[in-house]
């Protein structure tokens, strides 16, 4: 069994111009009790790292499956640095858990890809509601706080 290791969000990255960064933050509306957490903690990390509030653009959206065209709609944006995606999907009785995993993680990918951006999948997918509080500001860390540090280094490499 492998122990988990969370993402050193206190180290303070050395990020060129990032003042002038500015990044979009869509979330999805659905378990917005755990999604809320996740644009929490990613709008205090991106302030932490430097990053002007005013530079940080939330939108809410439905549901995750909603999420790579709301990206896209940002990432047109010549203005936007990066998105980062937050939703929760925790699966159920159906396979529907399945239909919409899959077409945000593949949707997320494809935007990334075609507007050469960062477009960070910070949507957690659980087998239950205790998984998806464990990593939105529990005992796993917060992963939208570690979707905005990914943002940010994968800023710093291009």
């Amino acid at each position: 069994m492998s122990t988990y290791t969370p993402v050193a969000l206190s180290e303070k990255l050395i990020v060129p111009n990032v003042h002038s960064i500015k990044i979009g933050i869509v979330t999805a509306e659905w378990n917005k009790h755990i999604t809320s957490v996740l644009k929490q903690g990613a709008i205090e990390t991106l302030v932490d790292q430097g990053i002007l509030k005013e530079n940080i653009i939330c939108k809410e959206i439905p549901g995750s499956f909603e999420l790579p065209l709301a990206a896209q709609w940002l990432a047109q944006k010549e203005e936007i640095d990066a998105i980062l995606c937050l939703g929760c999907v925790i699966k159920g009785d159906t396979p529907h858990f399945e239909y919409v995993c899959q077409a945000a993680t593949d949707g997320i990918l494809q935007v990334g890809l075609k507007y050469n951006k960062p477009v960070i999948f910070g949507v957690i997918t659980t087998n239950n509601e205790q998984q998806a509080k464990d990593r939105s500001g529990g005992i796993l860390g917060n992963k939208g706080s570690e979707a905005a540090i990914t943002a940010l280094k994968m800023l710093m490499i291009k």
